[in-house]
């Protein structure tokens, strides 16, 4: 099991870089501790916004259209993936009770409609911002605090 990733799977990566492609900028695998002692590592985070992306593996977290229950050594598989499916609640309740959205995608969901759902929670306002932080608009970076934005053409 040591070959079997945590991050960076081929969906996951996949819908980084159609995000990412479209201007929007986020944090990968971010660690949020929240109240009551949760630790919670969504896929793709949206701090400003917060918004947390998970990308599921269809087995590691019991997929009803393609999840599969190994036939033999039973009585360690069930039990590890109930424990994945019920992490993944606790992590969604976690994050709701805290005042993040919660999105969820199975690794065989199309990217286009993955990307789509998510642009359109970032630009509906869905997401809950946090108070006094806005999200650069995509394709638009904020400079960084002590540099001037270089304006084209106005070179020196």
């Amino acid at each position: 099991m040591k070959s079997n990733r945590r991050v960076d799977t081929k969906p996951e990566l996949a819908l980084r870089r159609a995000l990412h492609g479209l201007g929007y900028r986020y944090r990968k695998d971010f660690r949020l501790d929240l109240d009551g002692g949760v630790r919670v590592r969504p896929d793709i985070v949206f701090t400003a916004r917060k918004v947390a992306v998970f990308v599921d593996g269809c087995f590691w977290h019991c997929c009803p259209e393609h999840g599969s229950q190994p036939a033999s050594n039973t009585w360690y598989w069930e039990p590890k993936l109930r424990r994945n499916v019920d992490r993944d609640r606790a992590a969604d309740a976690a994050l709701d009770q805290a005042g993040w959205t919660v999105m969820r995608f199975w690794e065989h969901e199309s990217i286009e409609s993955a990307v789509a759902e998510v642009v359109g929670v970032l630009a509906s306002g869905k997401a809950r911002p946090e108070p006094g932080r806005e999200e650069p608009e995509p394709g638009r970076e904020e400079p960084e605090p002590g540099r001037e934005e270089a304006v084209p053409g106005g070179g020196s």
